[in-house]
């Protein structure tokens, strides 16, 4: 399956027809309490991941959240 990811053409192999946006998020290794994804423009709610499919061609944007800073 290809994806733009964050901008770049990626190849998944291991995604079934079936993936959904969960599965992406494990594939890559994410931690899903720390990410936020948008598929082709839309902001996708965590509660929601599970019953979005993806397709190829699909163009996600992952924003990985960082811990850390001043106190």
């Amino acid at each position: 399956m290809q994806l733009v990811i964050n901008g770049q053409q990626r190849e998944f192999s291991d995604l079934p027809a079936t993936a959904n946006v969960s599965d992406l998020v494990t594939i890559l290794g994410l931690k899903g309490d720390r990410v936020a994804v948008e598929r082709n423009g839309e902001l996708v709610s965590r509660a929601s991941w599970i019953e979005t499919p993806i397709q190829s061609n699909d163009k996600f944007e992952i924003v990985h959240f960082v811990g850390g800073g001043l106190r």
